[in-house]
């Protein structure tokens, strides 16, 4: 990281600057083989169907720009019918790869800043087409790096996306269908810019934004402006994926039959179940729990672009392979090139590890989400060795990347300041509930044990 990108204010210069020291993972150049031996025990003994195992997970890991390790444990399906098989996880396994969507959200942001089309400290109500303020703060604008930073004062209320036929207004409006007696806004006392909460909302009206000043559909867009730069052949929208990307499409499971938890009991479903019948083309699924009445498949025939991309997910509805989000995650360790094409300027790539916002516990000026995110730059986060964050037990070890949680699927990709070292991981599930299961909370940090039990086998037995 460059410094002059992090003087964003005196209590966030000695945090940037202990990003920019050279980290003990770089004392390992290659991957040993009595380490990745124990790593892979240490992985495969996360797999199982009860307590706090998960039924697959895969995992890649990056030193000097290159993948030095693989494994793969588990299933990405199990069989439900007389005559169907369970399916291995495999390198070429997609899942909808939830929040870690947000980085790619972020990548596409970045290409149109870059292009002069959005500015970062730009007025998004220029670019919606209808005023968009907090009533508790009506006279400061909500920009793009607000949405970005998730300091924006928007929430995510009940819902946070809504079929293609309303338009994303009818959040914000009184009298819009989705307004929730102004449950989209954070209440007085958490302004905007200097409270964080964080909010999918937010990756959705950016999905908005980059359709409206690009007069294309979110996925389009992105599949020909970051996607294929990648070589990455996933989509948001499961009709459109090739037949070859939708046969290694993987299911999310949980213990959870409709909000009954049985740990004992078999793997259920949580998406992605297609029993091998692709949806049709052009044809998107919404779901809300809390909105049951909305979930359905919508035709994508009659949208109009720049209204309201929500439904596609924009914060976490990439559906994409373990080998794919490799490619990304070489791309950032290369300073924004893949393969020789750049796809980002390294410069838009240290504007989005550069820290936004920092927890203050002296202000309390924002929701730490158990401790697991002490600050926040542009769709994607660090985590401090020595924090409530941090991903490793015995070793104190900074990263830059972001995580993600949803139907029971935790996913990650991360990269170590100051190095070209890094790694991701996706596992597909879980047997006890987030949050209302003690069994689920962090041992030595703020993340959920399956995601400690993750980054700590991964970082120590790769880089210490």
């Amino acid at each position: 990281m460059d410094l002059k990108y992090c003087l964003i204010g005196a209590a966030t210069v000695s945090l940037c600057i202990a990003f920019l020291l050279p980290q003990g993972a770089l004392a390992k150049k290659a991957m040993d083989p009595r380490d990745a031996k124990a790593l892979t025990a240490r992985l495969d003994a996360m797999v199982g169907h009860e307590g706090t195992h998960v039924p697959g997970l895969g995992a890649e890991v990056y030193k000097n720009g290159k993948k030095v390790y693989t494994h793969f444990a588990g299933h990405r399906y199990f069989a439900e019918k007389p005559g169907q098989k369970d399916l291995p996880i495999t390198p070429d396994t997609r899942f909808r790869a939830a929040s870690v969507s947000k980085m790619f959200t972020g990548f596409t942001i970045m290409q149109l800043v870059d292009e002069g089309k959005i500015r970062l400290d730009q007025d998004v109500s220029e670019i919606l087409g209808f005023p968009l303020r907090n009533p508790n703060y009506p006279d400061t604008p909500i920009t793009i790096r607000m949405l970005l930073s998730h300091t924006s004062s928007l929430r995510d209320g009940k819902l946070y996306a809504i079929p293609p036929s309303y338009s994303v207004r009818e959040f914000f409006v009184r009298d819009g269908k989705f307004y929730e007696n102004g449950d989209h806004f954070a209440p007085a006392g958490q302004a905007p810019r200097e409270y964080f909460k964080y909010s999918n909302i937010n990756y959705g009206l950016l999905g908005t934004i980059i359709e409206k000043v690009t007069g294309e559909r979110f996925d389009l867009y992105q599949k020909k402006h970051i996607l294929k730069q990648l070589d990455i052949k996933g989509d948001y929208t499961v009709g459109n994926l090739s037949k070859g990307a939708f046969k290694n499409l993987g299911v999310i499971y949980q213990k959870n039959n409709h909000g009954k938890w049985e740990e004992n009991g078999p793997w259920i479903p949580q998406i992605d179940d297609y029993q091998g019948k692709q949806p049709p083309k052009d044809q998107v699924k919404v779901q809300n729990p809390d909105h049951r009445d909305l979930d359905a498949f919508y035709s994508l025939e009659d949208y109009q672009p720049g209204t309201n991309a929500t439904f596609f997910s924009p914060q976490g509805g990439l559906r994409i392979s373990y080998d794919e989000l490799g490619h990304a995650l070489q791309m950032i360790l290369n300073n924004g090139k893949y393969r020789g094409k750049q796809v980002l300027r390294p410069g838009a790539l240290r504007e989005m590890m550069t820290t936004q916002w920092t927890y203050d516990p002296a202000k309390q000026n924002g929701d730490t989400n158990r401790g697991s995110i002490e600050a926040y730059g542009l769709a994607m986060y660090p985590i401090f060795g020595n924090g409530t964050s941090r991903g490793v037990k015995d070793h104190a070890l900074n990263l830059w990347g972001h995580t993600g949680e949803a139907y029971g699927l935790l996913s990650g990709l991360f990269v170590v300041p100051g190095t070209k070292n890094g790694f991701l991981y996706m596992m597909n599930g879980e047997a006890v509930a987030e949050d209302d299961d003690p069994r689920s909370e962090g041992k030595f940090s703020g993340h959920y044990v399956w995601e400690e039990n993750i980054m700590d086998a991964i970082c120590d037995e790769a880089f210490f």
